[in-house]
């Protein structure tokens, strides 16, 4: 049913857009098979690679299936709202206008070419972000105090090795006191990813570097990711938290497993044992890769969440769709009863839908201040 669904835009491309145009039968019949293999992307990547998550085939083939895959998508909204128009056109002349050839082009050259535009904003080194966050009872000590937030990554075949060296090497310029990653580091098997995901190793931050999983290391071998990335010097807070001093001044930083521990044997997300001992009254900083549960954080008096997961919806107007998955959620900042919930448009993201429109990605500097 997954692959069919992906196929539906392209049926509406062959039928509505491709035949009616005048081109020799042999050309549209090459390009409808081309455009076939780019809308079933996905069951190319599970039949080569055994997973929809992770296809394992160059980065060039990646981004160009990201491309045409996209493109079809556009084309087939292009189209269905031309068709739209036209039938609303006919019933008020009552008579259907011929589409000349031109206007075909036109739409499938501008689906094409933005389309190559959203996966270049996709795949980019993300630029800067700087959000500012008040927090009722902040102590002094860390009034000013800067978090970066990193989170989505999915190092894969698309965002290799020399993605991450340069995502750490702007990380480490920005000279963070504290950098959380708030889980899915990769799309991969750890024999497949070892060499690119080694650069974030380097993450360097005054009081540490902390994270959390997200739901894509529970598709390749939780327990071994989770290993290997505290073996890079990442303190993973799974179900625990830290303190974090300056000049008898505290905050406290917590974590969660995922939501995608549900239906296994693994722990799942608990946040009354992630808080088990934490001293009372001190500021709760909350790692949760899932923004949706972000209510029943606020009920245990977590002053701020951060948050990825939703890729910001990837482009505008799907966000809408996105945030009804995630209790309304998806993108930027967000009062929850005495929380801040940060929900952060990520790093990277999938590359098995990797187009970006209106929601760029972010490399993101939280600046902690004391609410007035």
């Amino acid at each position: 049913m997954f692959h069919l669904v992906f196929g539906l835009p392209w049926l509406v491309v062959v039928l509505r857009f491709l035949m009616p145009l005048p081109w020799l039968w042999s050309v549209k019949v090459t390009i409808g098979a081309i455009l076939l293999i780019a809308s079933q992307y996905h069951l190319v990547s599970r039949i080569s690679s055994g997973s929809v998550f992770s296809p394992e085939f160059p980065r060039a083939l990646v981004i160009g299936f990201n491309v045409l895959f996209g493109a079809i998508v556009m084309l087939a909204v292009f189209q269905i709202a031309f068709d739209i128009v036209s039938l609303g056109v006919a019933l008020v002349t009552e008579s259907f206008q011929s589409v000349s050839p031109e206007v075909r082009y036109a739409m499938g050259i501008s689906a094409f070419v933005l389309s190559s535009f959203a996966v270049n904003q996709a795949i980019r080194v993300p630029p800067l972000k700087t959000v500012e966050i008040a927090i009722p009872n902040l102590p002094s000590a860390f009034e000013g105090y800067r978090i970066l937030q990193l989170t989505d990554l999915h190092i894969s075949r698309l965002f290799p090795r020399s993605w991450a060296e340069e995502v750490v090497r702007r990380s480490n310029d920005l000279q963070p006191d504290m950098t959380l990653v708030t889980g899915d580091f990769i799309d991969g098997s750890l024999d497949a990813r070892r060499k690119d995901i080694a650069p974030i190793a380097e993450l360097e931050a005054d009081d540490g570097v902390f994270a959390v999983p997200g739901n894509h290391e529970y598709y390749f071998g939780y327990e071994g990711w989770m290993k290997h990335d505290a073996g890079m010097g990442i303190r993973m807070l799974l179900n625990q938290h830290a303190i974090i001093e300056r000049g008898g001044d505290k905050i406290i930083v917590a974590g969660l497993t995922d939501l995608a521990a549900f239906g296994t044997n693994l722990p799942r997300p608990d946040l009354d044992k992630a808080l088990k001992g934490a001293p009372a009254g001190v500021p709760i900083i909350l790692m949760e890769h899932q923004p949706r549960l972000a209510k029943r954080s606020a009920a245990q008096g977590v002053a701020l969440q951060l948050s990825g997961h939703t890729h910001g919806g990837m482009i505008r107007g799907l966000d809408l769709l996105v945030s009804r998955a995630n209790d309304g959620y998806v993108s930027g900042l967000y009062r929850v009863g005495d929380m801040q919930l940060y929900v952060n448009n990520g790093t990277g993201l999938w590359p098995g839908f990797a187009l970006r429109l209106g929601r760029p990605s972010e490399l993101t500097l939280i600046s902690l201040r004391r609410a007035r």
